[in-house]
């Protein structure tokens, strides 16, 4: 079974949603699904460097009183799931291109689900600015990638049309929303769903998997 995980590094709901998921798999241990994280920028016109949280909470919600409302949203459901939301610590708004980089380059040695956990983290939990190159490498080494590996990649230009273009590619399938999740590139549920909707897609793609292997052997 593959499952396509569409999120960005800087969407709240997609740490909520994480959370969910991974309890959703807890729940069927007999699976062991291919798992792809795949890059949506929330904020594609960022610059490289990010811009003042404050600046670009008045830009985007024009005012406070939508977005405390929202914080007081995130809050509440975030501790069911085990978060401690700390959005006042959050300075700047990064950009998200790069900690999506530090995802592929995770995914390459295997800590892929470590590196969504440290970024969401890292972001949601202690306000760290994931924008900024230092802080991801230093987030790189906490998930095993060796510092040299991370600052090659980190300092270069390697995977940012990648991120660009998988970015581009996500909204031509028609994904407006994250998370998102694709199952066997067919079925797609979106939204921070609740683990019991989840196990239901997961029980639907082994399901179809299951009735598709033995077509395959037959070839």
């Amino acid at each position: 079974m593959r499952i396509d995980i569409v999120f960005d590094t800087v969407c709240p709901w997609c740490f909520i949603g994480k959370r969910r998921f991974d309890r959703a798999l807890r729940m069927r241990p007999n699976l062991n699904p291919e798992i792809r994280y795949r890059s949506f920028l929330l904020n594609p016109d960022l610059p490289a460097h990010g811009v003042d949280r404050r600046e670009f909470l008045d830009r985007k919600f024009g005012g406070s009183q939508q977005y405390d409302r929202i914080v007081e949203a995130l809050t509440f459901t975030g501790k069911s799931e085990g978060i401690n939301f700390a959005l006042d610590k959050i300075k700047r708004t990064p950009s998200s291109a790069s900690s999506h980089r530090l995802v592929r380059l995770a995914q390459t040695v295997g800590h892929q689900h470590e590196a969504v956990d440290v970024l969401f983290t890292a972001y949601f939990e202690r306000g760290l600015d994931i924008g900024n190159t230092e802080i991801l490498i230093r987030l790189a080494e906490e998930i095993g990638i060796e510092r040299h590996m991370a600052y090659a990649h980190l300092t270069s230009e390697s995977d940012i049309n990648a991120v660009y273009t998988e970015n581009a590619r996500m909204h031509r399938l028609g994904i407006t929303g994250v998370p998102c999740y694709i199952f066997n590139d067919g079925r797609a549920i979106a939204g921070a769903q609740e683990p019991d909707i989840l196990v239901k897609m997961l029980d639907m793609a082994s399901a179809q998997e299951s009735e598709r292997l033995p077509m395959q052997s037959l070839g």
